[in-house]
């Protein structure tokens, strides 16, 4: 066993839970009409109620814990609402609208910015294409940003522009793990708290080029490392609070690495929304307020 994987329950620090506040959206129009990416097959059956009834796991799991969830009303026709992480990305109040690369979801873009800005969010218009919370992960005071599929490298350049951060390009280059969130899940998900060193990630190495997973070795020297087989579950297309970390219930070898670093694994399994290519991540989509007393 290696010095990265400590026996559980020996020297694991204490994990302390932070109330995040969620956008979801409920899949009630959800199918599977059209592949655009690797885990999408219009001919094989989906079941819209069971995947409202997963959906509605999770949902409760977040309130049950202390979280806060808000709600965009699904529109007819558009069956990825469901995957509101890539409807936006927000930080102190500010939210960059998303530009999506493929046609099929173009019609979710003016709903997101019509909900952050009905929400009181400054709403940001993007001129780059990027796929949000999808592509983009806050880690510490810095943005990982991937692309290789879906986010161009203009939109993490527009990221860095809106938001003033330091952005770290990351480059996938296995079709599965087409955005940055099913290959990364980031495990402190509190910016501003020791930088992006002191961050601990779960990332899957074979997702990214030979350049990209030699930054996130230097970067993250402490990260838990994802095999493959937890990986091809969509293990890592997972959210946190700092000590709950919600995960695929196949991700067995995922949950141990997690205990032994402390963190409590929250199995919900989302295998029928899995079928359009996306997991419990995807369905979330975290709103970050400005910090009290700045408006």
């Amino acid at each position: 066993m290696s010095s990265q994987q400590p026996v559980a329950g020996l020297d694991a620090p204490e994990r302390v839970a932070h109330r995040r506040r969620y956008l979801m959206c409920r899949p009630e129009h959800f199918t599977v009409r059209y592949s655009i990416n690797p885990w999408m097959e219009p001919a094989r059956p989906t079941d819209t109620a069971k995947a409202v009834a997963q959906w509605q796991e999770l949902y409760d799991t977040y309130l049950r814990l202390g979280h806060t969830v808000e709600l965009i009303d699904p529109v007819p026709r558009l069956p990825d609402m469901v995957y509101t992480a890539n409807g936006g990305f927000v930080i102190d109040g500010v939210a960059l609208g998303v530009r999506f690369r493929v046609d099929e979801r173009r019609g979710e873009e003016q709903p997101f910015m019509e909900w952050f800005a009905d929400h009181g969010f400054d709403v940001v218009r993007p001129t780059a294409v990027q796929e949000g919370e999808g592509d983009f992960l806050l880690v510490g005071d810095a943005i990982l940003a991937g692309t290789g599929f879906r986010s161009s490298t203009g939109g993490h350049e527009e990221v860095a522009a809106v938001f003033g951060r330091d952005v770290i390009s990351l480059t996938l280059v296995d079709p599965r793990f087409y955005h940055l969130d099913t290959a990364i899940a980031v495990l402190d998900p509190v910016q501003g708290v020791g930088g992006v060193d002191a961050a601990n990630i779960a990332y899957l190495p074979a997702a990214f080029d030979e350049a990209s997973q030699r930054v996130l070795a230097e970067r993250f020297p402490n990260a838990i490392r994802v095999s493959d087989a937890d990986g091809a579950v969509f293990g890592l297309n997972a959210a946190s609070d700092g000590r709950h970390v919600f995960i695929s219930p196949r991700a067995t070898d995922f949950a141990e690495q997690l205990r032994a670093r402390g963190y409590v694994p929250v199995p919900i399994d989302l295998s029928e929304l899995l079928l359009g290519g996306g997991g419990i991540k995807c369905c979330t989509l975290e709103l970050r307020d400005r910090p009290e007393g700045i408006r």
